[in-house]
Order: structure tokens, then sequence, then C-alpha cells
């Protein structure tokens, strides 16, 4: 079949109408004119240019989406080979040290590492506080005779001294002899045999004593080595102790640390400012309801206290769970959604104070991922580094009114500009779209960000708490985590003793020991008030007995 056009010979183009066709036989088409041959072959390429039009849209689409995967792609590979094999630190600007030298030429070299030349050294350090055990060496016999005349030598008064630090461990059996005693009288209601009290004992009937509790206590929870290790250590002092007693010992020894976490998670909650992260940590027991292993260890530091605190979750109900209660305060944390969700519960009671290393490191990860980006980014970071550099000089004259007043004016100043370019920027339509990304985070994040500036306690960035949480995912890693639910929560308890008896400068080992020995002579009991083991409420010389006694550097 095909399509005759029933058309007049003058009619146009624009006047032609697709319902002229009518059917008519294929062997007829030379009743068709020339013109009518035209209009149809008109017809069908308007149609095509229709169909391709749009299929050259679509493929354009396509395209810009595909360069636009590309870029992120390429950005992203970029990103990742550098935290792969970049340097770890960012305390030196690597990746602007071009444009420092190009833009700065009089910039001053970076100070090498280690003892500078011409500068007076710090000496060794004495040891003084260590006790002494004197070795006395002598010559032996046969060298104490001239080998000439065969006269022996004449004592010389005095000795020639040095001093070696020497550490030793070692293993051993404490056997407890009770002396016993008989009356010597016929007094009635005396035993026959009056026998000395028994040792105190941490743990009733238990074989191990005190020092070692303390030994895989800090072995695990502050030095982050396996539980295996440490009693594989211990066979190279011919010390022998099954697993199942050492676990078994932990979960005794939470009962007698309750009461001092329970007085510092207090502490915490009574003040004003926390420090919040969070980091996976890994629980092999099955929850009802959960469908992996992944827990999270929380942390939330105060200028006094440490806590961390173990949940199956990540969301704002942990934090509520805890400072749900506080009146009012400031937390400073990262970009994560759950802190947000916890200021909105709280109806601007408690600031939220955002981590301006993390806006940094945005910055920074434009630069790697884009390089035609690198200027500009180097630019902002270089004005966040001036913020830091402008806020130190504000905290370090706090205690001088009008040396403050001056660096705050400084700073306030700073950040007025720093807000006025980003503004100016985001308005501008002709800049990247990775870039624009960038700061729309930074509007997105300003009044959190800037919270610093109206309370100059409050730090910049959120650096302390993942500092922090260091110590415990370098056991995460060495450990895997926790076997079961209950020596999770374990973990996080003694991390957080651990971490708050360091914030205050206090041997671990040292306040350990006496709280355990106070918890044995009660017969495995943890004392009715623990205040007197607070660090806060130690005595100073209470508390210089329990600190840390190597000598400072000179």
């Amino acid at each position: 079949m095909c399509y005759t056009i029933g058309v007049h010979p003058e009619t146009s183009v624009n006047q032609f109408n697709k319902s002229a066709f009518k059917k008519c036989d294929p062997y007829d088409l030379g009743r068709l004119s020339k013109l009518d041959i035209l209009f149809r072959e008109n017809l069908e390429l308007r149609q095509e240019r229709g169909y391709w039009k749009k299929q050259h849209s679509r493929a354009k689409e396509r395209i810009e989406q595909l360069e636009k995967e590309n870029r992120e792609l390429k950005g992203k590979i970029g990103y990742l080979e550098k935290k792969l094999y970049g340097r770890k630190t960012e305390k030196s600007a690597t990746g602007n040290e071009k444009i420092d030298q190009e833009t700065d030429a009089t910039k001053k070299p970076k100070r090498p590492r280690g003892q500078q030349p011409g500068k007076p050294g710090h000496g060794r350090r004495r040891y003084e506080h260590l006790p002494v055990v004197e070795e006395i060496r002598d010559l032996e016999e046969k060298d104490k005779y001239c080998k000439r005349c065969g006269k022996p030598y004449s004592p010389f008064p005095g000795t020639e001294d040095s001093e070696e630090v020497e550490i030793e461990v070692r293993a051993y059996k404490r056997r407890i002899k009770r002396l016993r005693y008989t009356p010597g009288c016929d007094c009635e209601g005396t035993p026959g045999i009056i026998t000395a009290p028994a040792a105190p004992k941490l743990i009733p009937k238990g074989s191990l004593g005190i020092s070692a509790w303390v030994w895989f206590l800090l072995d695990k929870f502050l030095y982050q080595r396996p539980t295996n290790r440490s009693i594989e250590a211990l066979k190279g002092y011919d010390l022998d102790i099954p697993p199942g007693t050492v676990v078994g010992g932990f979960k005794r020894l939470s009962t007698l640390l309750q009461p001092i976490l329970e007085a510092f998670t207090q502490k915490n909650l009574a003040e004003h400012h926390w420090h919040c992260d969070e980091t996976r940590w890994l629980v092999f027991e099955t929850l009802e309801g959960k469908q992996n292993y992944r827990w999270y260890l929380w942390v939330f530091k105060s200028p006094s206290s440490v806590i961390y605190i173990l949940d199956p979750s990540r969301s704002a109900k942990v934090v509520n769970n805890h400072l749900g209660d506080v009146q009012e305060g400031i937390i400073s944390v990262d970009r994560y959604s759950a802190y947000k969700s916890f200021i909105r519960m709280k109806d601007g009671r408690i600031l939220i104070a955002y981590c301006w290393t993390h806006m940094r490191r945005d910055f920074l990860k434009l630069a790697i991922s884009f390089p035609h980006l690198e200027a500009v980014a180097f630019e902002w970071v270089e004005l966040i580094g001036e913020l830091y550099h402008l806020n130190n000089i504000r905290v370090s004259r706090i205690k001088d009114r009008q040396g403050f007043l001056e660096a705050d004016k400084k700073l306030r100043a700073a950040v007025l500009k720093m807000e006025q370019r980003m503004n100016d920027e985001l308005e501008q339509q002709r800049f990247d779209a990775d870039y624009r990304k960038v700061l729309e985070s930074l509007k997105n994040h300003w009044e959190g960000l800037t919270v610093f500036v109206a309370h100059p306690w409050v730090p910049m960035d959120n650096n302390e708490a993942e500092r922090i949480l260091r110590n415990s995912v370098v056991g995460r890693k060495n450990y895997y985590g926790s076997g079961a639910i209950w020596s999770g929560h374990f973990a996080a308890m003694m991390f957080s003793i651990f971490q708050t008896l360091l914030l205050w400068d206090i041997n671990p080992r040292l306040w350990l020991s006496e709280y355990f020995e106070d918890c044995a002579k009660r017969g495995g009991r943890p004392p009715p008030d623990v205040s007197k083991y607070l660090p806060w409420n130690l005595s100073g010389r209470k508390k210089n007995r329990l600190s840390f006694h190597w000598e400072p550097k000179r």
C-alpha cells in the first residue's frame, strides 16, 4: 500500500495537511505528480527531523551526565590515591607548596625536626625517682697483681660510677602463711586455735592477685593488646594463665568499677561543653532485630571527664540518652546528621559548634580531586589558617583585657570578610558545580562554625574527640572489637576510666592498684563512697603520689 496526496499544485508546504493522504494501489505511482512526490518526501523528512532532534537532545544530556560522572570519579580516584600513597598528616600543607613559592617568595623555610643547630640541649634525664640497686664490679683475681713483679695493687679511695636504667618483670607466687596461736588460759569461750586474719583478696577464691589484674586491664584497654597476646607474653616469664580465668575475672571486676563510671558520668553531665564523636565497634553477638555485628562507640569529652558509650545505633537517640537532661551547653561535633537532630530536640538550649578542620578537609579534597580548582581551594585553606592564627592570639590574651579586645576585633573582621566572600561567590553562576557544593556546605553550617567567635573557650575544631578515639580504634584493629555485649560495655567502661585519669595526669597503674586494694579489704566489694578516688577530689599530696613521676625535660 502507498499514500497519494490530493493537494492542489499551488498549495504551500505550510498548508500541507497529512490527512490528505489516501490509500492507493502501490503500482499506481504513475498517477502521482512530481509535486505530490516532493510533498510526500518533505513530510517524511520533517517527521524524521523531529525524531532525530529528540534523540540528539537525549544524547547530549547523556553525554553531559557521563562527563559529570567521569569528572567525579576521576576526582574520587585522585583523592583516594592521595589518601593511600600521600602524606598522612595535616600539619603541613603539602598541596599548596608550589602556590606558596610562586606567591610568597619571602616565606621563611620550614623549620627542620629535631634538635636545632646552635641551640642548647636538654641534657640526659636523671631518673632520680627510681630505686637504686648497687652493683660492685671488681678486677679478676689474676688482674690484681703487677704483671712484671707480681706485687699486689693497693686499693684506691672511691669508685668510678656509671648508671643504666633496667626493667625487671617477673612472675612469682605469693605464699601467705598465717600464724596460729593457742590460748595460754582456761577462760570460757576462748577458741582452741587463734589464726591471723586472711589476706585481702580482690576476687574471693581467685588465684590471681591485684597486680595481675592491673596488668591485664592496662595491657588490653590502655595499650590495646589482645588478651591472648598478653597471656602469651606472660609465658615468657614461666606463667601460663587460662584465657577463661581472665575473661571471668573481667566480668567480676566490672561490678567493682561501676560506681567509678557512674561518678565520672555525673561529672561529665554537670559541665557545659562536650567534644562528641563516634566510630564503629564490632560486637560478635547476635542481637534480636539487628542484622549485623556493627555497633558504635560514642565519646563525650568534657573538660574534666571522658565517657564512652557503646550502642547498636548511630542515631540521635544515643546523644539524647546521654545529654538529654542537660539544660544548656555547647557540643563540638562534625557535621553528622544525628547531632543536628539532637540540637533540634533541645530548642536552642544547647548550641552546636561545627569543626573547621572538617571544612578545611573539604577544600583540600576539592584541590586534590579537581586540579583546575586547586588555586581557589587553597585560597580558602589559607583563609581558614588565618582564622586559626587570629583565634590563637585572642585566646593567648584572655587574661589581658585590652589585648584580648584588640585580637577579638581583628578576628571578627576576618570572619566578616570570609562571610562576604562566600556570599559573593555563591551569587555568581560561573563557578564549577563541585566548588559551589563546598561553598553551599560552608554557608549551611556557617552559624555553627562561628560559635567560637562569641565563646572564646570553645575550640574551633573537634580534634580532641578524634584524638581521644584513636586509642580505642587501635584496639578495634588489634582485637576486632568485642566477643559479647557485656564485654563491649566493659571495654567502654575501661576506656572511660583510663582516659579520664590520663586527662588529670594520673598514672592508671598506681590509681587502679590503690582502688583494688581498698576493694580487696572489703571482701571484693566496691567502697560505699568512691569520692576520695575521683581525680577532681584528690588532695595535692595524694594527686602527686598517684601521678606520673618521670622528670620533665629541662
